[in-house]
């Protein structure tokens, strides 16, 4: 049995850098996952498009494809564009069959890795002091994925017995220059931050910069294209496929074909 496509879905950007971390990412699966022939698509303003790479894959033969959103806030929830990409799939390209999983989110995992960039950072910065956190992310994401940030937060704290409070750089929670406040108000004036996004954006871009107007000795890198973010993609991938898997009533393999109805309540897997 051939095993489905794995298709990485990032938000649209015209920043290059986007780009290349997801190429960068592409090339990493490779590596370490041949088989799966992992691509590449983003949901608007960057090429390839969705809907035209799915077009690819059915005339190239493919009749499976697993989509994995890039996504490390949200936990569950996934943009509202990947239902009616589905649906139109499903009307557009029957013979090619469709799972969405649920977003890489805000893993346990990823801390070691935020630590190693931050470390680096302060390395860089021949930073001898550090007595506060801040945990920055590009929003605060759906209602499971906040909770988690909340909890990682927590996490790195009490790993590095030192305070953590998190920020987003959207304005859709605590700003930078806010948290650099809060920590300041408890005593803390060596503070670092650890950035949680994938790649250096131009929303990265604007929380660092703010981050160093507001007085922090270091600011972290993305996460990138690290081999912790490619298996992570390959763990929702892995799960999402087995929903692609069917039975019949004696316990046989079957590959019937997503049907249209189907694919307008699609669901997405855990």
């Amino acid at each position: 049995m051939t095993a489905p496509t794995l298709v990485m879905v990032a938000p649209g950007s015209r920043d290059q850098r986007v780009v290349r971390i997801a190429h960068a990412l592409q090339a990493e699966l490779t590596a370490l996952r041949p088989e799966v022939k992992p691509e590449i698509a983003f949901l608007d303003s960057c090429l390839p498009s969705l809907i035209p790479t799915l077009a690819g894959l059915q005339a190239g033969g493919v009749r499976e494809a697993v989509i994995v959103p890039l996504d490390l806030v949200h936990a569950v929830e996934v943009d509202p564009r990947y239902g009616g990409v589905v649906a139109h799939a499903a009307r557009e390209f029957p013979g090619l069959r469709l799972q969405v999983s649920r977003p890489i989110g805000p893993e346990a995992t990823l801390l070691s890795l935020l630590d190693s960039r931050l470390r680096s950072a302060l390395a860089q910065a021949r930073v001898l002091e550090l007595d506060g956190l801040i945990l920055s992310s590009p929003t605060t994401g759906d209602v499971r994925g906040t909770a988690l940030l909340a909890r990682r937060a927590r996490q790195w704290s009490t790993h590095h017995r030192l305070p953590c409070l998190t920020a987003v750089a959207d304005g859709s929670g605590p700003s930078v220059p806010q948290a650099i406040q809060g920590l300041r108000a408890q005593g803390r004036r060596h503070i670092a931050v650890g950035s949680f996004f994938l790649a250096g954006d131009e929303r990265y871009a604007v929380q660092a910069d703010q981050a160093r107007r507001g007085g922090a000795i270091a600011v972290s890198d993305p996460l990138g294209s690290a081999v912790e973010v490619a298996e992570l993609v390959l763990a929702r991938y892995a799960f999402a496929a087995m929903e692609l898997l069917s039975f019949d009533e004696q316990g046989n393999f079957t590959t019937d074909l997503m049907s249209d109805e189907d694919a307008e309540g699609y669901a997405v897997s855990a």
